[in-house]
C-alpha cells in the first residue's frame, strides 16, 4: 500500500512482523488436538486421567483458551500414539503458538482483551467489517486515530494516546504486505458525516478513504441513510475469514471488552447480515462519489 498518509512521530516504529500469528497457531493446534482425541474415541476425562491432569486443563487446551507447552503436547501425542511427521508438525505448531506477537513490543498500549483480535487480524485472508460510528481502524489517518482515542479514552495521558496511535499505525502495515487480506468495509453514512477531530482532520480522512478504495484489495461501500432499517442497527461487527484449516471468527467490541463468536451458526448469522448490508449499501463507485462530495462540503 504505497499511499499511506503521514503520521506524526510514528514513522520509525522499529516493527518486525512475524511470518505467522501465534494466536492463529494456538487455535489451529487446539483444533488438531481435539480432532485427534475424538478420532481415537477418547473422552477428555479419560485422557486427563491417564496424564494425571485435571480435565479442565485439557479442555482449555482444546478450546485455545490456554497456551500449550510443547512438553504437554508431547505427553498428549504419546497417549494418542501419534508419531513421525505428524508428531513433528504438531510440535512445531506448539512452539510457534508460544512465540510473542509483534504487538507485545507495545506493552499495555495493546490491552489484553484486544491481543486476540490483533493476532487473528494479522493472518486473516479476508476482513469483512461493518462500522456504524467511525472509519475502521485499518483505514484511519493519524490525526483521526488520535481524535478517536482522545474521545474514547477520557482519562488517558497524551503519552498513552501516542502509544495507541502507534499501535494502530503498525496494524495498518498489514495492508502493505505482498499478499494482503481482502478488506471489504461497509461504513454507515453517519460515520462519514460526523467531523471527528474537526473539519480539516475529517476532510483529510475522507480524501484518504477515496484513495484507499482504489486499491485492488480494498472494497469500500457506504450504507446510506436512505437504506432505512437494516440488520446491524445494534452496532458494528467484523467477520474475519481464514483458510480451510481455520474457522472464521466474528468480532464485536464494546467499551470495556470484546466478544468472539466461533460457532458455525453464529458466524453464518453475521455473514448473512454482512451480505444484506452489501446489498443495501451504495455500489462502490457511488460510495466513493458520496465520500468525495461530503469531503468537499466540509467547511463550507
Amino acid at each position: 500500500m504505497k499511499m499511506r498518509p503521514t503520521y506524526t512521530d510514528s514513522e520509525d516504529l522499529g516493527l518486525v512482523r512475524q511470518a505467522h500469528s501465534p494466536t492463529v497457531r494456538r487455535r489451529r493446534l487446539a483444533a488438531e488436538l481435539r480432532r485427534i482425541r475424538e478420532e481415537k474415541g477418547l473422552t477428555i476425562d479419560q485422557v486427563a486421567e491417564q496424564l494425571d491432569w485435571h480435565a479442565t486443563k485439557l479442555s482449555r487446551f482444546e478450546t485455545g483458551r490456554r497456551a500449550v507447552q510443547p512438553s504437554d503436547v508431547r505427553a498428549l501425542l504419546a497417549v494418542y500414539e501419534v508419531q513421525d511427521r505428524e508428531r513433528d508438525a504438531l510440535l512445531t505448531l506448539a512452539r510457534e503458538a508460544r512465540q510473542r506477537g509483534w504487538w507485545h513490543a507495545y506493552g499495555q498500549a495493546v490491552p489484553e482483551w484486544f491481543e486476540v483480535y490483533v493476532g487473528l487480524e494479522s493472518e486473516a485472508s479476508a476482513l469483512h467489517l461493518y462500522e456504524s460510528e467511525f472509519v475502521p481502524g485499518l483505514l484511519q489517518t493519524g490525526d483521526y486515530i488520535r481524535a478517536v482515542h482522545r474521545a474514547a479514552q477520557i482519562r488517558a495521558s497524551e503519552e498513552e494516546v501516542d502509544q495507541r496511535v502507534m499501535v494502530r499505525v503498525a496494524r495498518q502495515k498489514l495492508l502493505e504486505n505482498d499478499d494482503p487480506p481482502h478488506l471489504w468495509v461497509i461504513i454507515n453514512e453517519a460515520a462519514i458525516r460526523r467531523p471527528v477531530g474537526g473539519v480539516q482532520v475529517m476532510r483529510t480522512q475522507l480524501e484518504y478513504l477515496v484513495q484507499a478504495a482504489t486499491l485492488p484489495h480494498v472494497t469500500l461501500q457506504v450504507l446510506p441513510f436512505s437504506a432505512g432499517a437494516h440488520p446491524a442497527m445494534g452496532g458494528g461487527f467484523h467477520v474475519l475469514q481464514f483458510g480451510p484449516n481455520d474457522p472464521d471468527v466474528v468480532y464485536i467490541e464494546y467499551p470495556t471488552g470484546t466478544i468472539y463468536l466461533e460457532k458455525q451458526s453464529e458466524v453464518e448469522r453475521y455473514t448473512l447480515m454482512f451480505n444484506h448490508l452489501r446489498a443495501a449499501a451504495l455500489p462502490t463507485d457511488s460510495s466513493g462519489e458520496l465520500i468525495a462530495r461530503v469531503a468537499s462540503e466540509l467547511g463550507k
